[in-house]
C-alpha cells in the first residue's frame, strides 16, 4: 500500500506557493484517499486564517486509509493520567493510614491485656477496727493541745473539705465487708465515713476513707499523700463544722497494716484519713500500701 503527499488544512499560502492546491477528501470505505478536482482558493473562504495569514505554513500529510488512527488529545490525555495517578496515590495513603490505625489499636489492646492500667480496686484492703472505737477519756492520757473538753455535735458527718489538696466531697456511709475490711466508697469521686466507729468531733479516732484513682483517672484522695503537718481538714456535722489539724502522714504495707496504732483509742477527737498508695500489684489488682493521715481536732 502506498500513499502520496496531499495538502490539508489549507490556509492562505505564502509567496511562491501554488494558490490553487487540491483539497483532500477521505474515502473511508476504500483503501486509499483520492482528491477531488482542483478549485480556485477563495480569499473569503472560512478556511483562511484571518489572524496569521502570512505566517501559517502549509500542512503536508501523507494520507492513506490504512494510516488513519483515532485522535489522541495529547496534553488533555496526559492531564487525565496525572489526575488518575494523584487520586490513586491519595487512595493508597488512606489505605495505609487505616492499616496503621488498626495495627496500633491491636497493640493497645494487647498491652491492656498484658499490662492492665493501675487503679484503686473495688476492695479497700484496709483492715477494719476489731471493736468499736467509741471511748470515754482514756485513763492517764494527756491531750496533745491541752484541754480535752470537746464541744457537743449531733448527727452523722455529711461533708469533708481539705483545702490544701482541693478536696470538697460529700460523705458516704461505710461499714465492713465479709472479710472485716473497710468497705470502699462506691463513688470514686466521693469519700466515705466508717459508721461503725467514732463520728468526727467525738472522742476517739474517726475514720474517713477514699479512693486514690479509678480506671478513668485520679479519684477523691489522689493527693492525700501530699498533706503536711498543720494542714486543715474540715468536716460538716449537724450544721456545724469540726476542724482538724494534720499532725503526720504515714505509709504502711497492706500486709502489715498497724490496726492497733491507727485505731487506738485517743483522749480527744481525732481523725484518720486513709487511701491506697505505693506501687501497684498487678496480680492482685490493688496497691501494695496504704496512706494514713493523722489529724487532731483544734
Amino acid at each position: 500500500m502506498t500513499s502520496e503527499q496531499r495538502y490539508i488544512g489549507v490556509a492562505r499560502p505564502p509567496q511562491g506557493v501554488d494558490p490553487d492546491p487540491p483539497r483532500v477528501v477521505l474515502n473511508l470505505s476504500g483503501t486509499t484517499a483520492s482528491p477531488d478536482p482542483a478549485t480556485p482558493l477563495d480569499p473569503a473562504s472560512s478556511i483562511v486564517d484571518l489572524y496569521e495569514p502570512e505566517t501559517r505554513p502549509w500542512v503536508l500529510a501523507r494520507v492513506a486509509a490504512a494510516e488513519i488512527q483515532p485522535v489522541r488529545y495529547g496534553r488533555f490525555s496526559a492531564h487525565r493520567k496525572r489526575v488518575r495517578r494523584a487520586i490513586l496515590h491519595r487512595f493508597e495513603l488512606v489505605v495505609w493510614g487505616c492499616a496503621v490505625m488498626v495495627v496500633a489499636g491491636l497493640v493497645l489492646v494487647a498491652l491492656r491485656v498484658v499490662n492492665p492500667p493501675t487503679y484503686d480496686s473495688d476492695s479497700s484492703g484496709i483492715p477494719g477496727p476489731m471493736a468499736t472505737t467509741v471511748t470515754a477519756d482514756v485513763p492517764d492520757a494527756t491531750c496533745a493541745f491541752g484541754d480535752c473538753a470537746a464541744p457537743s455535735y449531733t448527727g452523722p458527718p455529711t461533708r469533708v473539705r481539705i483545702p490544701a489538696i482541693g478536696v470538697d466531697s460529700s460523705l458516704e456511709t461505710l461499714g465492713l465487708d465479709a472479710h472485716r475490711e473497710l468497705e470502699p466508697p462506691k463513688d470514686f469521686a466521693r469519700a466515705g465515713w466508717y459508721s461503725g466507729g467514732v463520728a468526727p468531733g467525738d472522742t476517739g479516732p474517726a475514720i474517713i476513707t477514699g479512693h486514690v484513682d479509678s480506671r478513668t483517672g485520679p479519684a477523691v484522695f489522689f493527693e492525700l499523700h501530699a498533706l503536711r503537718t498543720g494542714d486543715l481538714v474540715e468536716v460538716d456535722r449537724g450544721g456545724q463544722t469540726v476542724t482538724f489539724r494534720v499532725t503526720r502522714t504515714e505509709q504502711y504495707p497492706k500486709n502489715a497494716f498497724p490496726s492497733d496504732r491507727v485505731y487506738a483509742p485517743t483522749p480527744g477527737a481525732e481523725l484518720r484519713l486513709i487511701t491506697c498508695g505505693g506501687s501497684f500489684d498487678r496480680n492482685r489488682g490493688s496497691y501494695r500500701d496504704n496512706i494514713v493521715v493523722y489529724a487532731i481536732a483544734n
